[in-house]
């Protein structure tokens, strides 16, 4: 049950400038998820993708042990998608299973991790790939109005609705086969959900998002990471 862990960052961030860098607490914000990376059993490698001087530097002086790979100038820019970028990890790394996750979820914890890892390895028989999710239990309507998930007659507790599953970006978990064969994907051609707390998937998108995480990650953790 050993992977290696893709940690990809850019340097540049249109809502959120230098977002993965920016100070979190006292620490850049990437700080948080590499050292959950760190403390997380059955990951044996930390890779970083990064276009970005400020970035590398500051890897080298904090971990040591994590690979770097700058990014080819054609896969860089803001509209690059992340397959892309996993593609070109993957041509160039040993090793057949991954975990790819951002800098952007720092109430991520090791926990969370070793379990979906120990779910994915247990059941490969039966799915090829993994990726975390949020339920959600609420009233949903698409663009024209209409109800997703409830019936405008029937109006059950949100409690009691079946709930629906947004893909929260925290982590997915795969194979170089399972890759390769759903055409360059993460989530491959029979990929499982994995659901986690709502709280623990917060993704860092905007401001809002960044102040919401940090005065969370706080009470949390005291202003410490120690998972």
């Amino acid at each position: 049950m050993k992977l290696t862990a893709l940690l990809p960052m850019k340097g540049h961030s249109e809502r959120v400038p230098e977002k993965n860098i920016r100070n979190f607490n006292g620490i850049p914000l990437y700080h948080c998820i590499a050292k959950t990376l760190s403390n997380t059993d059955y990951i044996q490698t930390i890779v970083i993708n990064t276009d970005s001087h400020k970035i590398t530097k500051d890897v080298h002086t904090h971990f040591p042990q994590v690979k770097i790979h700058s990014r080819p100038i054609e896969i860089q820019g803001d509209l690059v998608s992340m397959n892309k970028i996993i593609a070109y990890d993957l041509s160039i790394l040993d090793g057949e299973h991954f975990l790819q996750t951002h800098s952007t979820n720092p109430l991520l914890t090791a926990v969370t991790l070793e379990k979906a890892i120990r779910f994915y390895f247990n059941n490969l028989d039966k799915y090829d790939s993994l990726f975390s999710v949020t339920p959600l239990y609420t009233r949903l309507y698409n663009e024209s109005g209409e109800p997703i998930n409830h019936h405008k007659n029937s109006l059950l507790r949100t409690q009691d609705l079946p709930p629906v599953y947004e893909e929260n970006s925290n982590f997915f978990i795969f194979s170089k086969h399972s890759f390769l064969s759903s055409n360059n994907n993460r989530i491959g051609l029979n990929p499982k959900m994995f659901p986690m707390s709502k709280l623990e998937s917060i993704d860092i998108d905007d401001e809002s998002d960044y102040q919401v995480a940090e005065f969370f990650y706080k009470k949390k953790y005291n202003g410490k990471h120690n998972i």
